[in-house]
């Protein structure tokens, strides 16, 4: 295929703003997303939010492309487009005052957990220019069981979750009490929630009032001309990053472990990649991949898009802008009906967010990485154990129902041709946007002791930039209740891969301790209860290497003993590097051992 003119922008027609003028610009509208995702993290309720912050804001242009966003979670935003095309196509009439909740996964959104608010801004002459988009996961959903992610749900009618194909909550600045009241009988502590959903409204808001008075103060045509060449911009380099690239075909396959309803040797998702560096394409094919499964991890088209934009930006100039204009020149290709791609209903997507999207991610960076060293990633490892479980029961304290989901630590960052793994990067579509939780605050707002959470010295992935050591984590209920413990757990059977002579992370595990002091292993999907005494402990893997481990450099393989990182000996076995046992670096015998190697 030909390139467009990317020499000429697509706003031609209007008058050309200069490059100092699309930097205000694009900090304005950054400013204005970031001051929603303040609000959300100040005014929300649930520890998913206030703690956690697992939300996302953004603004979409009124045709929908993303334009901005706010710190935000990758698998978010990249399909925050689809959200509002579901919006302008299930009501056209738009008018000021109107919002909307979407959570279907059948409608462009990512998973029913993830409820979004969309408000549309208008000019003053009542011209739609934008939407705000506020995306923030719930501690609740009213699910069949106390969690957010049901990966054993057969369909979406076991899943049990509420579903909002973009529904009209707001007209004239004004609630519709219906859904309210609906959501209020349905969702577990449902104050919460309401107070959840109204941090998400006061965000939308906020950056709705943001907008008007940024469009009076700079001018509307402004701010279209700004829309136009911005994206335009992007897509220009976007176009000259994939340009450098070499022109391949490559492929890459992460497998998911099996889980109840999915083949007994699990789940392969392959990720084929096209690179037409004369055309500034990158083409992501995911249509060979399994059917829809009898289970929550199927994609939606959303999270499948995304997926493979995480693993395209992930690989290439990190200076390039996520948006609409970058995204243009990926062409991700999908299947109706396939686990990695479209869904069918009514297929569970329950846990569309996380496992299997992560295998896309990685499957597409493995792939991008056998273009050449500088490019692509390694693994990152599986999401998600038990120490990022959805908790709920009794709160004995107060004797009222408390659920939410926890965040005590994730490590899983893969080694990339820049960097070593993010100790808490949490999983591929997170992007290490996710707040760890304080220990203090945990045990405060949940019945809940932790008792352990450390990094374990010689797990990482090994390679010339090393992924994360794992960490483990120990917790259970305080020493008057019990706790219900759910959770879909990765990587235990297929652990995170190294790349170009990198080495694969380490297993996960969850197991129970009993007060006696024998374990029990743990299933890797499922509800679990924790009585008094009891104790889950888990390890949250690391990434995969990204190069040949010999090749580290020898100060930085020093500094890992330092930190305690790794031992000596990894460091002589794996690295062949000699550290003293006073830490100091032996370059002589460093040499030596190296040479024996080749």
């Amino acid at each position: 295929m030909s390139a467009p003119d990317l020499a000429t922008p697509r706003g031609a027609d209007r008058d050309a703003l200069g490059g100092a003028e699309l930097a205000v610009l694009a900090a304005r509208f950054e400013g204005i997303a970031s001051k929603m995702g303040n609000t959300l993290l100040r005014t929300g309720r649930s520890g998913v939010l206030n703690r956690a912050r697992d939300f996302s804001c953004c603004i979409t242009t009124n045709t929908g492309d993303l334009l901005v966003y706010a710190e935000s979670l990758p698998i978010h935003v990249l399909g925050a487009d689809m959200l509002s095309r579901s919006m302008l196509a299930a009501h056209p009439d738009l008018k000021p005052g109107d919002a909307f909740l979407h959570n279907s996964p059948y409608h462009g959104n990512s998973h029913p957990a993830d409820h979004v608010i969309l408000v549309p801004v208008f000019d003053r002459a009542e011209n739609h220019r934008y939407t705000m988009v506020c995306k923030a996961h719930q501690a609740d959903i009213g699910n069949s069981i106390p969690t957010t992610y049901h990966a054993e749900a057969k369909d979406v009618y076991e899943e049990g979750a509420l579903i909002f194909p973009c529904v009209q909550v707001q007209r004239a600045g004004v609630d519709i009490d219906d859904i309210i009241r609906m959501c209020m009988m349905r969702i577990r502590v449902p104050e919460q929630w309401h107070g959840d959903y109204l941090a998400m409204l006061g965000a939308a808001r906020i950056g709705e009032r943001e907008t008007l008075a940024l469009g009076d103060e700079v001018d509307w045509d402004a701010l279209a001309a700004f829309d136009e060449q911005w994206l335009d911009y992007s897509e220009r380099l976007m176009a000259a990053a994939i340009g450098e690239l070499p022109e391949a075909e490559a492929s890459g396959i992460s497998v998911h472990d099996p889980l109840p309803g999915t083949p007994e040797d699990g789940i392969p998702i392959r990720s084929a990649v096209r690179v037409a560096p004369a055309d500034g394409i990158v083409e992501v094919d995911l249509r060979d991949n399994p059917d829809n499964l009898a289970s929550g991890l199927n994609m939606t088209e959303s999270t499948a898009r995304a997926a493979a934009l995480i693993g395209v930006f992930n690989s290439l100039d990190p200076s390039v802008p996520k948006n609409g204009g970058s995204a243009r020149r990926v062409q991700v290709l999908l299947r109706e009906g396939c686990v990695a791609g479209i869904p069918r209903h009514p297929a569970s997507c329950s846990v569309a967010t996380t496992n299997v999207a992560d295998r896309i991610a990685n499957a597409t960076q493995q792939a991008m990485s056998q273009l050449g060293h500088g490019i692509g990633m390694a693994e990152f490892g599986g999401f998600f154990v038990a120490s990022s479980a959805v908790v709920s029961g009794v709160d004995p304290r107060s004797g009222r129902p408390h659920v939410n989901q926890i965040f005590l630590g994730g490590a899983s960052g893969a080694g990339g041709p820049y960097s070593d793994g993010w100790l808490t990067y949490l999983h591929a579509g997170n992007g290490g946007m996710c707040h760890v939780d304080s220990v203090e605050v945990s045990e405060h707002y949940q019945p809940l002791v932790v008792h352990e959470r450390r990094v374990l010295t010689d797990t990482e992935g090994a390679g010339w930039r090393r992924g994360a050591p794992a960490l483990e984590i120990e917790y259970g209920p305080s020493d008057e209740g019990s706790l219900t413990i759910a959770y879909v757990s990765d990587g235990e059977q297929n652990p995170a891969v190294g790349v170009r002579g990198g080495l694969d992370s380490v297993p996960a595990w969850n197991v129970r301790r009993k007060p006696d002091g024998s374990e029990e292993r743990l299933p890797q999907s499922g509800l679990v209860e924790l009585a008094p005494g009891e104790r889950i402990a888990c390890l949250s893997q690391s990434g995969g290497g990204y190069g040949r481990p010999e090749e580290r450099e020898p100060e930085r393989v020093r500094d890992d003993v330092l930190q305690g990182i790794v031992t000596s000996d990894r460091a002589r076995d794996v690295y062949h590097v000699e550290i003293s046992e006073y830490g100091e670096l032996d370059l002589a015998a460093t040499a030596r051992l190296r040479a024996s190697v080749g």
